[in-house]
């Protein structure tokens, strides 16, 4: 079994910054794909980013150029920094983990205008 505890969601000004952080613990070694999708309501669970575990990554058309993903595996992390946030960044943020699938709990991210 994995857990996935995200942190570092937040409010913050359109054109601001917000990092978030997922730490991952429990039976990993199956895992070779994680990363961050975000839902609002009415919505679908949208990918933001991805992360293999050879650090090749993945964006959604979103916001590349804006977010970057990264892990550290010494505290075992994934994290996301968000940059040049706009309101339509609004959502619920959750950590992915995979095979299987495994998700956090969710961190709300709310950009004002």
């Amino acid at each position: 079994q994995v857990q996935l505890v995200e942190s570092g969601g937040g409010l913050v000004q359109a054109g601001g910054s917000l990092r978030l952080s997922c730490a991952y613990s429990g039976n990993t070694a199956s895992i070779y794909l994680m990363g961050w999708f975000r839902q609002t309501p009415g919505k679908l669970r949208e990918l933001v980013a991805t992360i293999t575990t050879t650090n090749i990554t993945n964006y959604g058309d979103s916001v590349k150029g804006r977010f970057t993903i990264s892990r550290d595996n010494t505290k075992h992390t994934v994290a996301l920094q968000m940059n040049s946030l706009k309101p339509e960044d609004t959502a619920v943020y959750y950590c992915h983990a995979g095979p299987p699938q495994f998700w956090g709990q969710g961190t709300q991210v709310t950009v004002s205008s």
